[in-house]
């Protein structure tokens, strides 16, 4: 699995949300597209950021930016999660699209102590018993952000090293000020 590099060009792909939408990339309807990997639908890490994203959604849309993202989990698994959401999440159980985007796994970053606080933050807005559950396809995936302009140009990425390793929402919208 190779990764990906700022400068390349995703080709022209469409990826179907567990909404019932598609969205093409290159991307049209905004300036930049924020595509983001995260673990596993119940992953307690994940669904803390994707908090922190809602609540700051409106800033985010304002700084020009659309969301998609990626879980490596079911659209069954995600649903109950994520349906809800007003950007479109994407299920890719077989870990298509990670491979293609070169978003990888890992044991030592799943169990990075970097990853307590978040783990312990999430749990208090998801059922515990959750981690009870095996998720579907493991819990060993990467976090990985990709901003991207209208052509499809990869403008900035983030390969997490670990699970609780992404952007804030301070870090997207500078970013997106500083390229638009």
């Amino acid at each position: 699995m190779s990764r990906l590099h700022i400068g390349a060009n995703i080709p022209d792909t469409t990826f179907y949300t567990i909404q019932g939408d598609s969205i093409t990339v290159p991307y049209k309807d905004t300036p930049l597209l924020h595509i983001q990997f995260r673990r596993y639908a119940g992953c307690p890490i994940c669904n803390l950021h994707m908090r922190s994203v809602m609540k700051r959604y409106d800033e985010i849309k304002a700084s020009g930016i659309s969301e998609l993202v990626f879980f490596h989990s079911s659209a069954a698994e995600m649903m109950p999660h994520l349906a809800n959401l007003p950007f479109g999440c994407v299920a890719d159980p077989v870990k298509t699209h990670y491979k293609s985007f070169g978003v990888e796994t890992s044991l030592c970053g799943e169990l990075n102590p970097k990853n307590i606080v978040a783990v312990l933050k999430g749990l208090q807005i998801i059922d515990p018993r959750l981690l009870l559950k095996k998720p579907e396809n493991g819990r060993r995936g990467m976090p990985a952000d990709f901003l991207i302009n209208r052509d499809g140009l990869i403008l900035d990425l983030k390969y997490g090293n670990f699970a609780d390793d992404q952007w804030s929402v301070d870090e997207l919208v500078a970013k997106a000020k500083a390229v638009i």
